[in-house]
């Protein structure tokens, strides 16, 4: 993993050297990706800026310690202050709570106030898949898209990877060349290092090939499976782009995104009878609470196709 540029958080020579211990470790013990461990040290290194500023000079361990209900309640006021989201205040105080966790266990501090404190309550929020129908449309209508006929089978074959397979948009594209002759089954490196195997459907194997065979750039089995215009691996925001294109020229909702495909992947498995246990080991899911998610989408479906079809749900009671 390269190690991203940070700006070093500020702190006495103590505090920095376990802040340092804390980075190798989310590097080699928990392998998370390096974006991830980009937004952990921003988090913590504006937090020891607040500190910092709020008690008048460098943050030490005793300092973290000494931290209160109120002094964090300060911080998460400043955040909203600035701008922020409910959302990233919660990730921020999410990566803190990781740091404090760790500091504890390997005796560098102890403060238990993050453990009693209440976060900036979240809207509750359900995926928005597509509808079997638009998913199929927007694969089959591909061809419409602007570039080589190269260019049309990648998008094919990556879009059908989302939504036959269920992958992250980052699970994809961090995909090597020997993926698109993939077996019955695909090995998929997702979040934290966490690998799991996924089936391949044959419609599926059939756009990776058909991928491989017109695709200009060549390599060995370690170079990249989706390409861009140079034959470097393709970046998220082009995937994204072509998406985006697509849906204005069907006349689709915003929510048809890359990573709408696998909501609709899960959602749409669901709704056939798919087991949730089985759908949370397909999407790399921790919790098996990530995954209850789908059903209320499913169930709100279910309601609209009864109110819609069922043939006294208009009626009104006088």
């Amino acid at each position: 993993m390269a190690d991203p540029v940070l700006i070093a958080p500020p702190g006495d020579a103590a505090l920095r050297r376990v802040v340092d211990a804390w980075r190798d470790w989310l590097i080699h013990e928990r392998r998370v990706a390096a974006h991830t461990l980009d937004a952990y040290m921003r988090d913590l290194g504006g937090f020891l800026r607040f500190v910092q500023d709020h008690s008048g000079g460098k943050p030490g361990l005793s300092d973290l310690d000494a931290l209160r209900a109120t002094d964090f309640r300060a911080w998460m006021a400043k955040r909203a202050g600035d701008g922020l989201s409910r959302a990233s205040i919660a990730r921020e105080l999410s990566a803190l709570r990781g740091f404090f966790r760790w500091m504890e266990r390997n005796g560098h501090a102890a403060n238990h106030t993050l453990r009693t404190l209440r976060g900036p309550r979240l809207p509750h929020a359900i995926p928005r898949p597509l509808t079997v129908a638009d998913a199929e449309l927007l694969i089959d209508s591909i061809d419409l898209l602007p570039g080589e006929a190269w260019e049309l089978h990648r998008d094919v074959a990556f879009f059908t990877l989302l939504y036959g397979c269920g992958l992250r948009i980052s699970e994809a594209l961090n995909l090597n060349r020997r993926a698109l002759n993939p077996g019955e089954t695909l090995l998929i490196h997702g979040k934290g290092g966490k690998q799991r195997l996924v089936p391949v459907l044959p419609v599926v194997r059939e756009a990776l090939a058909a991928y491989e065979s017109a695709c200009p750039w060549r390599g060995g089995p370690e170079a990249p499976a989706f390409v861009g215009l140079r034959g470097k691996r393709l970046n998220p925001a082009v995937a994204q782009k072509r998406m985006r294109v697509l849906r204005v020229t069907l006349g689709l909702p915003e929510t048809a995104t890359p990573h709408a495909l696998r909501h609709s992947f899960a959602t749409h498995l669901l709704g056939a009878g798919g087991d949730l246990r089985t759908i949370q080991e397909l999407l790399g899911h921790a919790s098996l609470s990530t995954t209850q998610r789908y059903t209320e989408v499913d169930t709100d479906s279910l309601m609209r196709t009864y109110r819609a079809a069922h043939p006294r749900a208009g009626l009104v009671k006088p």
